[in-house]
Parts: C-alpha cells; structure tokens; sequence
C-alpha cells in the first residue's frame, strides 16, 4: 500500500467513524477510536453490500459504505451492551 493510499485508508476511516458515532450515539470516540471503528465498518459495510448486491464506488460511495458498516457495528455493539 502506498503512503497516499494509507493515508487516505485512514481519513475515511477516520470520517466514517466520526459520523456513525454522531449518527448512533451523539459522539465521536477519539482519533484513534474512529478509525478503528471506520476500519470495521468499512469491511462490514463492503460485505453487507455484496450481499445486496449494490457497489460504491470512488472516494463517496467508499465513505458512504464505511458510514452504514460502522452504524451497524455500533448499533450491534449497543444490543450487546443492553443484554
């Protein structure tokens, strides 16, 4: 992986996690939390996609398929929470 293409991984990372915790729970979880939590998204939200059928492609639909990976990880991980 090149030195752009990391960091790009990253910011996207970074984004998705921000925003699916704005969207979830009202708050971010750090730098480091986000990215993380982005990173996860990203593989859950490209798998729920394949499933479905549907591809998001160029910098947008890799942010938007991050963002729905990572409300699902956060929504799975409160149900976990209540139990």
């Amino acid at each position: 992986m090149e030195g752009q293409s990391l960091i790009m991984f990253l910011v996207i990372g970074a984004l998705a996690g921000w925003l699916a915790g704005q969207l979830m729970k009202g708050s971010g979880f750090g730098l480091v939390g986000n990215i993380i939590v982005g990173i996860i998204g990203a593989m859950i939200g490209g798998f729920l996609f394949g499933m479905l059928g549907i591809s998001a492609g160029g910098l947008i639909g890799s942010l938007i398929t991050a963002v729905i990976g990572a409300a699902v990880l956060l929504w799975v991980v409160s149900l976990v929470k209540k139990a």
